[in-house]
């Protein structure tokens, strides 16, 4: 979606993917047996999940869990890659009119929500193509707020007047949605047709694989109301059973739900790698998934080594624990206890960003432009995340269709601090006199976070300005974030789709925040471009105006833009059938353990114990 599913720099080490962890690469593990029999996936999250309300959802955190209890309209294929959309709840890929603007979905038949108290006699009706019809009615909804609003801002045909006329009602809850939205039809029960005011080249992609377009049952909301946050209601292999906040979520299976096999295609090699020994048999493996909170470093990796979680990432202070001198192999410690790892490169970008709203860094290009040539990159990749990082000479990532290496001749990112010295002089012409002391919003108070910080305010320091940190918990933070009340803040985002239009739509000028837009750059340039390009099929001259747009942005400083992460993922030999996979979170269904394996190596752990 153009807001992507964008977090704030945590741990980028703590979990195997950005931004602190994703689903797909998470630590996990599974228990022998629980005390019912049943096989249980364990999951460390490194902070507390904000909603699983899906119309709401755009943090990973809740995207991790929502994942296995949502299903979208399409989904990207686990094996295949490139990157491979492929129906979902629906039957097949749309039918799409030759004008670009109408497309017909067939609606997947006997699909089924979990049972919940929300229906009749507690038990899950059959999904109908309304339930997709409400779901983005309720985005559009003024009184609901949705964050996702700004990716359907003038997008489909009268879905702008729906929402125009939700202004009269006096909350969420009064409104009808019965009226009527020319561009969002059931046709019938199976059937969803949308209507665009414009093509839209990446709907299926950024949109209708999204978590926020899943089916919402009406019954459900009218039932819990606010508190639907707390009790989601999906179509997918999981449920929620228990949320204790601030200590775990613990999801089981769904009863209702219609089943699949393991993926029987992959890519070249995927043989050899043993992903498709499963080819055919029924998922989802496990009958359970825990997720802890979890929320230091050290404590995921004593799990991971202790064999508690199949999976982790490799926390900074552990680095040479793990990783021998060249950087790229596993120490021959690991190896002999079987762990395997995967080294990639994750389509994200991070960065220290500016609030263009506030009176001091609004108006002020020579100071923004200053801090950038303030901060050594390089140095805060080598000392935060034992280089394992790309510097970022732009906001585009690598792994993105309109990645250019040459941005780097730009010189956006240099380090100068003598250079950033003589700006700020200008920049104190622009204040009116001595600079404030700048403040910085940072997720997370954990010894990472305290680094962080302290990293930066070395380097603001050098060129004579102060920096004060206010760490604070990620809910808060959101909050924060969202409401433009951060003068600057430490963030990041990960690709949604392959398409560069996400990191592209964070600056445009509709999509200020609560949508992606937190700098609140405003460029009226800029915006026209966008219009433009986000009509267009992929083409050289597309991927030539994205590199233009992607410039004119770095030429206005609205952030210290840092680093692409590589991620480092560690797993267990016994943990089955995992492939990193960037765009998706519904991957938890695939995960399989080899409990042999797994009871061998705790039984060699309890056995050195007692020499």
């Amino acid at each position: 979606m153009p807001t992507i599913a964008y977090i704030l720099l945590c741990s980028w080490w703590a979990c195997p993917t950005l931004l602190c962890c994703m689903a797909f690469l998470s630590g996990c593990g599974r228990k022998e047996a629980d005390e019912d029999g049943q096989m249980a996936l364990h999951l460390a999250l490194p902070t507390k999940v904000q909603t699983l309300d899906s119309g709401n959802m755009r943090d990973v955190y809740g995207m991790m869990v929502g994942g296995n209890i949502y299903e979208t309209l399409y989904t990207y294929h686990y094996l295949k890659r490139p990157y491979t959309v492929i129906p979902l709840l629906a039957e097949q890929m749309p039918q799409v009119s030759e004008d670009l603007l109408t497309y017909t979905i067939r609606i997947r038949q006997g699909v089924r929500f979990q049972d919940d108290p929300c229906f009749a006699g507690g038990k899950g009706r059959v999904l109908k193509a309304d339930d997709f019809v409400y779901a983005i009615k309720r985005i559009a909804n003024v009184k609901y707020r949705s964050q996702n609003w700004p990716a359907f801002n003038d997008r489909i045909v009268g879905l702008d007047d729906f929402r125009e006329y939700t202004k009269q009602f006096p909350d969420e809850w009064s409104v009808d949605y019965s009226k009527d939205v020319a561009g969002l039809k059931a046709l019938d029960d199976y059937t969803l047709q949308i209507t665009l005011t414009r093509p839209w080249p990446q709907l299926i992609e950024s949109v209708l694989s999204d978590i926020s377009t899943a089916p919402m049952p009406k019954e459900a909301v009218d039932y819990y109301r606010g508190n639907i946050r707390n009790r989601p209601v999906g179509t997918g292999p999981y449920r929620l059973k228990i949320w204790r906040r601030g200590s775990y979520i613990d999801l089981v299976r769904n009863e209702n739900w219609r089943g699949e096999v393991y993926p029987s295609e992959g890519e070249e090699g995927d043989a050899e790698a043993g992903l498709l020994a499963d080819a055919g048999k029924p998922i989802p493996f496990a009958d359970r998934i825990i997720f802890r909170i979890i929320e230091e470093d050290q404590p995921r990796w004593l799990l991971f080594m202790r064999g508690e979680l199949d999976s982790s990432g490799i926390p900074k202070d552990n680095f040479s624990q793990a990783i021998d001198a060249s950087g790229r192999e596993l120490t021959e410690e690991l190896r002999q206890r079987g762990v395997n790892l995967s080294i990639f490169v994750n389509p994200s970008t991070f960065w220290v960003g500016f609030n263009l709203k506030d009176p001091v860094l609004g108006n002020n290009k020579p100071l923004r432009k200053a801090i950038s040539l303030a901060v050594d990159r390089q140095a805060m990749i080598d000392l935060l995340a034992n280089g394992r990082g790309l510097v970022a000479h732009g906001f585009v990532s690598p792994g993105l269709n309109s990645y250019d290496e040459s941005i780097a001749d730009e010189g956006f990112s240099r380090y100068d601090p003598q250079e950033a010295k003589a700006l700020l002089k200008e920049a104190e012409a622009i204040y009116g006199g001595k600079l404030p002391p700048l403040k910085l919003g940072m997720p997370g108070s954990d010894n990472f976070a305290r680094q962080y910080g302290q990293f930066l305010q070395k380097y603001f320091n050098q060129v004579g300005l102060t920096l004060e940190v206010d760490y604070m918990d990620w809910p808060t933070y959101l909050g924060e974030i969202k409401n433009g009340h951060l003068q600057m803040f430490a963030s990041g985002v990960s690709a949604s789709v392959p398409d560069a239009i996400d990191f592209l739509e964070m600056f445009g000028t509709k999509y200020f925040a609560p949508g992606g837009n937190t700098f609140f750059y405003s460029n009226p340039d800029y915006d026209a471009l966008l219009e433009r390009v986000q009509v267009m099929l992929d083409s050289p001259e597309r991927t030539a105006l994205y590199r233009k747009m992607e410039r004119m942005v770095m030429a206005d400083y609205p952030a210290v833009f840092t680093m692409h992460q590589i991620a480092y993922a560690l797993n267990h030999g016994w943990y089955k059938n995992i492939k990193p996979h960037v765009f998706s979170y519904n991957v938890m269904k695939y995960r399989r353990i080899d409990t042999e394996q797994r009871n061998a190596y705790k039984k060699t752990l309890a056995e050195l114990k007692t020499k």
